[in-house]
């Protein structure tokens, strides 16, 4: 056991069963963790960042706050009854700059990253940076965190995909908003060349026209998609990251 964990090889779901098992002794009482805290957990300290240094996460970008974060609201989701079986979880960073690609789509079972590239956050949520979120309409602000990928359709963006907000209060109208992931010409590396950042969106995830199909196709009915960013006000709120 102790060559195929150090090798990275250890299959998903004998992961899933010895981060079961081993809960009780690591967090006690609580089912939460404290990412606040200056010690990282079992869970953030051995199997799960043993992944992240395989994939080589940290030199694309991937900040470990996001990663961790979205590991730990997948687990607890699939915990509670969502995403049973599912093993893609995309994870959108927006701790990074628009000019850098934030976009991560992992596929946790076969441990590789399947898509890595540049994603829109909304024109009122900031220039290069996204820095403020809003669940409310015509905000055109990005929402923060978890949701659950639904059925395609053709749109004014063309092929689209819907998404269901599950965290109340935070992204449970991205329906009534319309964000949807969606193909955008301004989600270009010509763009960045021009001004420094990509284009922005109403609120929306647009990612770049020659992806958007294969992108959606893959994440598409019922994958798990996170959006973070250092928003205190997000991790305040969040039922996901409550015990």
């Amino acid at each position: 056991m102790k060559t195929l964990i150090s090798k990275g090889r250890l299959p998903f779901f004998l992961i899933t069963l010895l981060l079961i098992l081993h809960w009780p002794v690591s967090f006690g009482k609580s089912s939460s963790i404290d990412f606040k805290s200056k010690e990282k957990p079992a869970l953030i300290s051995s199997l799960s960042m043993q992944l992240y240094d395989k994939l080589n996460l940290d030199s694309l970008g991937l900040s470990t706050q996001a990663y961790l974060h979205a590991l730990t609201g997948f687990e607890k989701l699939q915990n509670a009854g969502k995403f049973c079986g599912q093993h893609l979880l995309s994870i959108i960073d927006f701790t990074k700059p628009s000019s850098q690609k934030r976009l991560f789509i992992i596929d946790l079972q076969e441990e590789k990253i399947l898509f890595n590239t540049y994603v829109a956050h909304g024109q009122n949520s900031g220039t290069l940076y996204a820095e403020k979120f809003s669940n409310k309409l015509s905000s055109f602000q990005s929402s923060l965190g978890f949701y659950e990928t639904k059925q395609t359709y053709i749109g004014k963006h063309g092929y689209s995909l819907q998404l269901n907000g599950l965290e109340k209060g935070i992204n449970d109208k991205a329906d009534e908003r319309a964000i949807v992931v969606h193909g955008a010409a301004y989600v270009s590396e010509g763009m960045i060349n021009m001004q420094g950042y990509i284009g922005r969106s109403w609120g929306c995830p647009a990612i770049p026209e020659k992806l958007s199909k294969p992108i959606i196709d893959k994440i598409k009915d019922g994958t798990c998609l996170f959006i973070f960013a250092n928003d205190n006000q997000y991790l305040e709120h969040s039922e996901v990251f409550k015990s």
